[in-house]
């Protein structure tokens, strides 16, 4: 099967539940992984994250594989925008007199 097909079928609780396995070292039922069930679990959590999620941490996997590090500066940037489009979407501002309080 093609890692990318298989990466567009895999739903969002089957992704925690690989994460979960790969975080205790058992399957959901108790049973232990081995040593490859749980390199390749880890492996299949590293590419949903790096091309499905594409998190927005300071360092995270990228979709070609590789460690991506962002600069402080870019954090910075990255985080004014958000705040930026968070005071955008909350225009209504709740006013009261001085009597209301």
């Amino acid at each position: 099967m093609n890692v990318d097909m298989l990466l567009q079928t895999m739903s969002v609780p089957v992704y925690e539940k690989l994460c979960e396995s790969v975080e205790t070292g058992k399957w959901l039922d108790g049973a232990p992984l081995t040593e490859s069930q749980r390199a390749t679990c880890l492996q299949a959590v590293m590419m949903y994250q790096a091309k499905i999620l594409k998190p927005d941490q300071h360092m995270t996997i990228g979709e070609n594989g590789e460690i991506v590090h962002k600069s402080r500066d870019l954090l910075q940037q990255e985080l004014k925008q958000e705040l930026a489009q968070q005071s955008f979407d909350n225009q209504t501002i709740a006013r009261f007199k001085q009597d209301d309080i």
